[in-house]
């Protein structure tokens, strides 16, 4: 995603990463009730469904890694899947038939979200485990209140197993050009980035020799805007990293991040300027990195 020069700008083409995540098998559900059901007999079932799920929230919201963030998340999916699917067959009461079919619904929509975790697997690596699965939790919650809000007027009880995480935080996101971090001797090298991407970007210079967790100075550039860092000393390598929902604790974006590298040294006491939007041409190729 990045390019540089010493005079006018070029720059290269880079791709993003990926992660996978694994499944757990769900509960089995119980055969349907005969006959037509009423209020009664309906809170009955839902109660007895919610319970069969009620250990896979509380693992959720207990993860300590990403691997098992995704085998959580698809475990709920299908114990959701094949809750909408039992439910089908229940033959309620006309009362009770048009939220009946909104809480299948929302099952469904609630499994497919949960199913999607290979970006949340990948979200956890940079975000943090115990940040990312209060995001998928507010997310279920939302997928599930089109139906917990109509069951409730009707007197019947849903959710109550749901976790609470507590509203999102407040983002945070530090002003275009901000120096973040600033470390060792000052020089005379300068540094323009254009940051002609959609997403937010943290740049470190890190010198030769050091690790990008060790960075000599480290600055925040907004999506489409321009940043200049001045004073740089020594030899340097230049990492970056994009994203949404920076945490300013962990320098580190919590959602959506990419983590990668120009592959060429950048020399001592120089002007060099860098933009990050991927050129035909470009003339600094980057590399995909671990996350830092």
């Amino acid at each position: 995603m990045a390019g540089c020069s010493r005079a006018p700008e070029e720059t290269p083409v880079a791709s993003s990463p990926s992660t996978t995540g694994t499944a757990a098998p769900a509960p089995a559900s119980s055969v349907p009730p005969t006959g037509t059901m009423g209020s009664p007999a309906y809170q009955v079932e839902l109660t007895r469904i919610e319970k069969t799920w009620a250990g896979q929230l509380r693992t959720l919201t207990r993860v300590r890694t990403a691997e098992g963030l995704s085998v959580a998340m698809n475990t709920l999916a299908d114990s959701f899947t094949m809750a909408s699917s039992e439910l089908a067959g229940f033959n309620v009461s006309p009362r009770l038939r048009a939220v009946h079919e909104v809480l299948q619904d929302r099952l469904t929509a609630a499994a497919e979200s949960l199913a999607n975790s290979d970006q949340t697997e990948l979200n956890a690596r940079c975000g943090g485990v115990a940040y990312t699965s209060q995001k998928v939790q507010r997310k279920l919650r939302a997928d599930l209140s089109g139906a917990i809000l109509p069951l409730s007027r009707l007197k019947i009880k849903f959710g109550d197993t749901l976790p609470n995480p507590g509203p999102e935080p407040k983002v945070e996101r530090p002003d275009n050009g901000e120096i973040l971090t600033r470390a060792g001797d000052a020089g005379t090298g300068r540094l323009k980035v254009m940051n002609g991407t959609t997403n937010d970007v943290v740049l470190s210079v890190v010198l030769a020799g050091q690790p990008p967790n060790q960075p000599h100075v480290m600055i925040y550039v907004q999506a489409s805007k321009t940043a200049t860092i001045t004073r740089i000393g020594g030899e340097y390598h230049i990492y970056f990293k994009s994203g949404t929902d920076w945490n300013g604790t962990r320098r580190q974006f919590s959602a959506d991040c990419s983590f990668q590298k120009f592959d060429r040294v950048f020399g001592k006491n120089q002007g060099w300027q860098i933009n990050l939007e991927p050129t035909v041409g470009g003339n600094a190729k980057t590399t995909e990195v671990e996350a830092y």
